[in-house]
C-alpha cells in the first residue's frame, strides 16, 4: 500500500505561522489610514470603535459562559474586540508609539492563543498518523498471513491433483495390461473401479 508523497510548499507552511502577525498588521495599517482621512482625535469616531469593542466583548463573553460555550465564537468574538480597540486607538491617536506597542502586544496575545491550538492540532495528527500507520500494518500483516495460507491451499490442491492425475495414469495402464483384475483392488481396500466392458477379467 504506496500512498503518494505530497511535498508542501514553503508558503504552504510559513502562512499559518505568519497568520496572526499579518493580522494584526492589516488592522494597524487600516487604522492609520484611518487617521489620516480624518479619524485622528475624532470623539465620534473613537466613541464608535469603543461601543463595537466593548459589544464584540460582550458576545465574547456569553459565548463562553455556561457548559454550552462555543469557543470558537467566543474566540472569534474578542479578537474581533481586540482588532476594533486597535483600530480605534490607531485612528485616534496622532503618533505612532501607542499603536505600535498596542500592536506588539496584540500580536503577543494573539500568538499566545493560537500556539495553544497549533500544539493541539499537532497532537492530534502525530496521533492519526501514529494510528494510521499500526492500522496499516496491521492490515499488511493479515494480507500476507492470507497470501501464504492462500498459497498454501493452492499448493495442496495442486499436489492432490498431481496425485490424483498419477492415480488415475496408474489405474489406466494397469488395466491395460493382462491378467488385471478390479476385484482386487477392491479387497486390497482401494475404491472401487467403476464396471467397464473393456476390461480384461481372469
Amino acid at each position: 500500500m504506496n500512498e503518494p508523497i505530497i511535498a508542501r510548499s514553503a508558503l504552504a507552511l510559513i502562512a499559518p505561522k505568519a497568520a496572526p502577525a499579518v493580522a494584526t498588521s492589516t488592522v494597524l495599517i487600516l487604522g492609520r489610514i484611518w487617521n489620516a482621512n480624518g479619524a485622528e482625535h475624532s470623539v465620534g469616531n473613537a466613541a464608535l470603535m469603543v461601543v463595537l469593542a466593548a459589544g464584540a466583548a460582550t458576545a465574547g463573553a456569553f459565548a463562553s459562559a455556561g457548559r454550552a460555550g462555543d469557543p470558537v465564537i467566543a474566540g472569534t468574538a474578542f479578537a474581533t474586540s481586540g482588532g476594533l480597540a486597535l483600530a480605534g486607538v490607531a485612528g485616534y491617536t496622532d503618533g505612532l508609539a501607542l499603536p505600535l506597542l498596542l500592536w506588539a502586544l496584540a500580536t503577543a496575545v494573539t500568538y499566545g492563543i493560537t500556539a495553544r491550538y497549533w500544539r493541539t492540532d499537532r497532537r492530534d495528527t502525530v496521533a492519526f498518523e501514529r494510528h494510521t500507520t499500526v492500522r496499516r500494518e496491521e492490515h499488511g500483516h493479515i494480507e500476507r498471513v492470507e497470501a501464504l495460507r492462500a498459497g498454501a491451499q493452492i499448493e495442496v490442491a495442486r499436489t492432490g491433483a498431481a496425485y490424483a492425475e498419477q492415480l488415475a495414469t496408474a489405474v489406466i495402464t494397469r488395466a491395460a495390461l493382462p491378467g488385471f483384475n478390479p476385484q482386487a483392488l477392491t479387497d486390497a481396500g482401494l475404491p472401487e473401479l467403476p464396471a467397464t466392458n473393456h476390461l480384461r477379467k481372469d
